[in-house]
């Protein structure tokens, strides 16, 4: 019997068409299906169209959407595939996986450089690494693009024109097509440790800042009055701060003392950061900062927005952030090595 897939589509570049406004999602599940008919009869493919939009105006209220959508749906179907646009994409991803947690079927976002119409897409194969992703029975919340398969908490854009536009962040992929089929790397997938839930509150004032040489910590007073909740900081090399001069420190931890969470990661998306090996990073530890380790951006940002959607304690908020919910983190253990805790 075949397998029972659902796709739901979003827009992107996949569904692209040309108007005089420029590139724009237009095309309909019918209009894709007729490029991916091949890949399709291999299963019970079902779609759903729940959004026709260019992925830089995806809103946390379209995860929100997104997510019910999926809980609603997921008893019904062996796997689930969402066509989403590529610029928010990693964002999606890492979100569904923090609001679906212990989802029981392969969830599995995609999407395309180039519209699917165009013959030299790469829309088609990315299409076909996603739905086969989809019914294999591997359940979690996963980014298939370029043969490769990604953990959903793992992926990033790192690339704006190449077919080879994400990477998995500090992480191994977790598949890969080859002349192997579907290629899994099972031991790196978390699997569930309960009955998947819905959890989609969330936190939308939290702002991300990459500091530059004369950075000026007054924009922390000014992101505080302005109500946010939660700031990341993607600050230098091992996640050093400006400590010549002590405003910097002294605006960040009044915010702290206020109730502002801040997160400091690396602005290098790879090897994590150490706060705790230059003077430059304890001092940030020593203001009330928690550190990113090697999670990605786009995980940070939406791990911050998930738990303060559920906590206001700080306590609470910093023991949920040091807990590996969906493989987005790598902690330290206390000789000072590193484990992926699931």
């Amino acid at each position: 019997m075949k397998k029972k897939i659902l796709i739901i589509t979003t827009g992107g570049t996949l569904a692209c068409v040309p108007d005089e406004k420029g590139l724009t999602p237009g095309l309909s599940s019918k209009d894709i299906l007729s490029y991916i008919s091949d890949i399709t009869d291999f299963y019970d493919v079902d779609f759903l169209e729940l959004f026709q939009l260019d992925s830089a105006n995806i809103q946390p209220s379209n995860w929100q959407t997104i997510a019910k959508t999926i809980y609603e749906q997921y008893m019904t179907y062996d796997g689930i595939v969402i066509f989403h646009g590529t610029d928010t994409m990693a964002y999606t991803s890492s979100a569904l996986s923090f609001m679906l947690p212990n989802i029981p079927i392969p969830v599995v976002i995609t999407g395309s450089q180039l519209s699917i119409m165009n013959p030299l897409a790469d829309a088609v194969e990315n299409c076909r690494c996603a739905i086969h992703m989809a019914g294999s029975e591997m359940p979690g919340i996963f980014l298939a693009f370029n043969r490769k398969v990604i953990l959903g908490t793992r992926a990033s854009k790192v690339r704006t024109t190449s077919f080879h536009a994400f990477e998995s962040i500090n992480y191994p992929y977790v598949g890969e097509v080859n002349s192997w089929g579907l290629d899994l790397r099972r031991s790196y997938i978390p699997g569930p440790r309960g009955k998947c839930t819905l959890e989609t509150k969330l936190e939308e004032k939290v702002f991300l800042i990459k500091l530059v040489p004369g950075f000026d910590g007054k924009i922390f007073q000014l992101l505080f009055e302005q109500g946010y909740r939660g700031l990341i900081i993607e600050a230098f090399g091992m996640g050093g701060m400006p400590t010549l001069s002590s405003e910097v420190i002294d605006d960040l931890k009044d915010v702290i003392q206020k109730g502002m969470i801040v997160v400091v990661k690396s602005q290098c998306p790879y090897e994590g950061s150490n706060l705790s090996l230059y003077e430059t990073g304890k001092i940030a530890l020593d203001a009330g900062v928690f550190q990113a380790y090697d999670m990605s951006t786009e995980a940070v940002v939406t791990k911050v927005m998930w738990i303060l959607g559920k906590h206001w304690e700080r306590k609470k908020i910093e023991e949920m952030f040091y807990r590996n919910l969906a493989g987005e983190i790598t902690l330290p253990d206390v000789a000072g090595n590193s484990y992926k805790g699931v």
